[in-house]
């Protein structure tokens, strides 16, 4: 199946399952980071929409245990940089009508939460086709060390995702089911 359609399939479930009230628990997954010895200094989040993993209460969670949160601004030619934010920060609306973070202290996650349409057991990631992750990946890379963190739900597992060489492996999946 060919990444278009599977992506719109899988949205379509997602949009009809994501009203059930989940929620990934944040020590969990602070404990799990941080036994892994990962870098907990700078946390790359998202503004959740469309149905995504809210992830929140995580970056609030790692904010009180001392990291310094983040969330992403898009900016020219489909680029990407994340930009500090704490809870009561203003946000603005960007053109694709997600919050971002308004122009603060930029900084380079050292763990990056990714939101996803689906993923497989290989840690293959399906966006939503724009690239925005897959090109802020590859670009930080050779700034330094970035642990990749898909939030997912469990039913956004498929056997096989459709990869080119532009896709970003994950480095850890975490479900309300599993951490892969």
């Amino acid at each position: 199946m060919i990444k278009s359609k599977l992506r719109n399939k899988i949205l379509n479930i997602r949009k009809k399952n994501s009203k059930r009230l989940v929620n990934l628990n944040p020590s969990k997954i602070y404990s799990y980071l941080k036994k892994k010895n990962f870098n907990l200094k700078i946390i790359g989040g998202y503004y959740p929409s469309n149905g995504e993993i809210d992830d929140l209460e995580i970056l609030n969670y790692f904010c009180k245990k001392g990291s310094t949160i983040s969330l992403p601004k898009i900016k020219k030619k489909s680029q990407m940089e994340f930009y500090e934010w704490y809870k009561n920060d203003l946000l603005l609306i960007n053109k694709y009508g997600i919050p971002e973070p308004m122009f603060t202290n930029k900084v380079y996650p050292d763990i990056l939460f990714v939101p996803l349409v689906a993923f497989d057991e290989e840690l293959n990631r399906l966006g939503y086709g724009g690239g925005f992750y897959d090109r802020y990946i590859q670009k930080i890379s050779k700034i330094k060390t970035l642990v990749k963190v898909g939030l997912a739900f469990s039913f956004q597992k498929l056997k096989n995702i459709p990869t080119n060489n532009h896709d970003k492996k994950l480095d850890i999946i975490i479900t309300e089911e599993d951490i892969i």
